[in-house]
């Protein structure tokens, strides 16, 4: 289905989530949402073709990388499409009618409490509950009908479950920006590449990792991302992955590519697709 048509996205957490937001700034306000509660979920709805398109957070400028996500980029067969770069920014949200001095609970994801740890020593009365999503907190506490409590999570969520904003701007750190995959079984770009992800990995000889740089090096091609995550089942052995400016329809990408596997035991690449900007930037 095409960018200005409606397709069905797959996002992992509830509907008003930041995945939420991020598959608007992809495919705007009429793509349609499919909420999975688990990142294998997620993969597997696109691999089996019941939503076109997965949207997959890879990584947050504060907590790093998603570990499970890239994990299933290396066993998946999706592909990249597209990315998209959402500024995080949590509220405090709670049902109509309590006020901030009557919550003593405030739901959210584990890494949304800890993005917010200022505001916690601020208010050391509160007792911080994880739970799976920043949205799902909210739908938990119009569930509860909790009067006690709130919940952090984007602005959209309050709008969504009909609940309202106690405080806004909540995260430590304003620069706090989360990068999506939308992932697809065809992979056809959302637009003109300019942007290419792939995974390696190296042999174990002195000067292996040296080799695999210098394809890009040689061809004088920016490298945005590069990352080691542990192979899963082989102890100490590792897999790259890669962000290069460019994609194989140049000359230079795509013998740089070619280059790469004569150098390495494994290469797969993610996928082209276009550049996301990073809002404010």
């Amino acid at each position: 289905m095409s960018r200005s048509g409606a397709p069905l996205v797959a996002i992992q957490g509830e509907r008003g989530a930041f995945s939420e937001l991020a598959v608007r700034s992809l495919f705007g306000r009429r793509a349609r949402i499919l909420p999975c509660a688990e990142f294998d979920a997620l993969f597997r709805a696109a691999e089996t073709g019941r939503c076109r398109y997965a949207l997959a957070p890879v990584e947050n400028t504060i907590a790093g990388s998603i570990h499970r996500v890239n994990d299933l980029l290396l066993e998946s067969t999706l592909k990249v499409a597209g990315e998209a770069v959402i500024r995080v920014s949590h509220a405090l949200v709670a049902l109509p009618g309590v006020r901030l001095r009557d919550v003593r609970r405030v739901y959210s994801h584990p890494v949304a409490l800890a993005q917010c740890e200022r505001f916690f020593r601020r208010n050391p009365r509160l007792t911080r509950v994880a739970t799976y999503d920043t949205a799902g907190s909210v739908r938990l506490l119009r569930e509860e009908e909790a009067r006690d409590a709130a919940a952090i999570a984007p602005e959209l969520a309050a709008r969504l479950y009909g609940a309202r904003i106690l405080k806004k701007g909540l995260e430590d750190h304003r620069a706090n920006f989360t990068r999506f995959f939308a992932l697809s079984r065809d992979g056809v770009a959302l637009g003109p590449a300019d942007k290419t992800s792939v995974l390696f990995s190296t042999r174990h000889v002195p000067g292996a990792l040296f080799r695999c740089m210098g394809v890009f090096a040689l061809r004088d091609i920016n490298l945005l991302k590069i990352e080691s995550r542990p192979m899963r089942g082989r102890p100490w052995e590792y897999v790259f992955h890669v962000d290069f400016e460019g994609s194989p329809k140049e000359d230079r990408c795509r013998n740089a590519l070619r280059h790469l596997e004569e150098v390495c035991d494994f290469v797969r690449v993610l996928g082209s697709y276009p550049r996301a900007r990073t809002p404010g930037a």
